[in-house]
């Protein structure tokens, strides 16, 4: 059972939550960007919360169903990306979610109100 955009990023919205990921962001690149339908930026205070956010938003695809394209930097566990397709976690460790600053990048995109 295939799930759609919004669906995914409900649930990887939540394994971010529920791993305490602090500044949850959620961009619509609908109409700005062919990568995905939505990026999820977060960060974790710590190589291992950045790690167990990460690692919920991965064990939630699989319990959806939901294929994994990529995960990657979960080893140095500074900036780890999880691709579902329509929609991309960025994991980023405190220290770094400045320096990279991806809202700032795709600032044409419209951040999601989450209710």
């Amino acid at each position: 059972m295939s799930k759609n955009p919004e669906e995914i990023l409900a649930f990887v919205v939540e394994a971010a939550e529920d791993k305490k990921a602090a500044d949850i962001v959620s961009l619509n690149l609908k109409g700005v960007s062919l990568i995905a339908d939505y990026f999820v930026i977060c960060h974790g205070n710590s190589e291992t919360q950045v790690q167990a956010i990460a690692g919920e938003a991965r064990k939630k695809a699989h319990e959806h169903g939901v294929h994994i394209r990529g995960f990657e930097g979960v080893d140095t566990a500074r900036w780890v990306l999880l691709d579902l397709g329509d929609v991309v976690l960025h994991v980023f460790h405190r220290d770094d979610r400045e320096y990279y600053n991806i809202e700032r990048l795709w600032s044409d995109a419209k951040v999601v109100e989450r209710v």
